[in-house]
């Protein structure tokens, strides 16, 4: 049952590719990580260029 959960969930992503719901998780943790004070922002840069390369 999980298995099909996971397979199914997988091809859901694939063929969402390049929308926001794919960039989800990258956008969540650049604005986890940006809470952090003073270097936040500096250490959410690969997060957020995870993002943009999913969905430009």
């Amino acid at each position: 049952m999980k298995l099909c959960l996971l397979a199914a969930l997988c091809a859901a992503c694939l063929g969402l590719s390049g929308c926001g719901l794919a960039a989800a998780p990258c956008r969540i943790t650049s604005a986890v990580i940006k809470v952090v004070p003073v270097v936040g922002h500096a250490a959410a840069l690969p997060t957020d260029a995870c993002a943009e390369v999913i969905d430009p």
